[in-house]
């Protein structure tokens, strides 16, 4: 009987599993006291939506043999550029949301190539840095926001006109386009078929991509560098092409996050937004050297359900809240667990 109760365990991950039998009692508790479940699920799966592209662009990474992306500031902040490009010209719902993606992804593969030749240069460590990258380009970006040539009152500040302001609300502009697409009800819950159909289509893409033969070699040179190079693959450049795509997924990430949250945020906003993308597919189950599309679907629904039902389930039963310690607790023990082992952590 232990043997059987062990091998289930083992492929589901002990992590997983604790982290499960904590949303349930959470889902409990509401239902005891009184609390409406099923908003509870639609907040939920609204930040699945919103995050789950992030949490995606993890793969290309992982499957070129770079590991987890650390450097995902760097997609992040060509998002960011797409996006006040768009807002800049006054562009508005899904016209205003494709031409941000449209302004973006020329830079981000720009920048995702000059961060592969980087990370070339420090084969070994490209986790180390590429965090310290990420920081260095969101703290660089700091003198960029303030110096930036745009003209729109609705981006910079009031007094002095220079300078874009911190907060940039995106009502005016492509704020919750995606989420108000094709919104449905399921006994009670609210889903957004535009914004979990665009998360899913990505992973599709994805998911057809690592189908193709540029992606079948991608993950040769991920998993075993020298039968690639005895195959003929090139290693360098299938470790550029999941450095490219990965911060390209960043970029389109950081986009879709923002219409959903309604505001665009500037400055030291983007500096820790690769720790709960990393948490995610950790806790979904991928390993440093291997990442599918479960594991980020997975990941993402378990991480960001905890945190969006964690604060009003823990304010109903006791005083004080402690999501953000839950989410630094669970979000810097799964990197911890899975980086203290060679081949991940289950």
């Amino acid at each position: 009987m232990r043997v059987k109760l062990r091998q289930p365990v083992e492929q589901i991950g002990v992590p997983r599993l604790i982290i499960a039998a904590f949303l349930v009692v959470l889902f409990v508790v509401a239902y005891v006291t009184n609390m409406s479940v099923s908003q509870l699920v639609s907040d939920s799966l609204i930040r699945v939506g919103m995050n789950g592209v992030l949490v995606l662009a993890m793969v290309p990474t992982i499957s070129c043999g770079v590991g987890l992306n650390f450097g995902l500031p760097l997609g992040i902040i060509c998002g960011l550029v797409g996006s006040l490009i768009s807002m800049e010209m006054n562009l508005r719902g899904f016209a205003g949301f494709f031409a941000a993606i449209g302004c973006a992804v020329p830079l981000a593969v720009l920048v995702g190539y000059a961060y592969a030749r980087l990370l070339e240069s420090v084969r070994g460590q490209e986790m180390m840095v590429g965090t310290y990258a990420g920081f260095s380009v969101v703290a660089l970006m700091c003198i960029f926001w303030l110096m930036a040539p745009f003209k729109n009152p609705a981006l910079i500040w009031a007094i002095g006109g220079k300078g874009l302001r911190y907060t940039l609300t995106l009502s005016n502009h492509f704020g919750k386009v995606l989420n108000n697409f094709l919104v449905f009800r399921v006994f009670g819950v609210s889903i957004s078929g535009g914004l979990l159909g665009f998360f899913l289509l990505l992973c599709l893409l994805v998911h057809l991509f690592f189908r193709s033969k540029l992606g079948i070699a991608m993950l040769a040179a991920g998993t075993n560098p020298l039968f690639a190079r005895s195959a003929g693959i090139d290693v360098r450049r299938m470790k550029a092409a999941g450095v490219t795509i990965s911060t390209v997924l960043g970029a389109i990430g950081i986009i879709v996050y923002a219409q959903s949250y309604g505001f665009l945020q500037l400055y030291l906003a983007p500096l820790m937004m690769a720790f709960p993308a990393v948490a995610s597919i950790l806790i979904g189950g991928a390993r440093l050297q291997r990442a599918t599309i479960s594991n980020v679907i997975v990941g993402t629904v378990l991480f960001q359900t905890l945190l969006t039902i964690a604060l009003p389930v823990t304010s109903r039963v006791i005083q004080g809240d402690i999501s953000e310690v839950a989410r630094l607790i669970i979000s810097n023990g799964m990197i911890l667990y899975a980086l203290t082992r060679a081949t991940g952590g289950k």
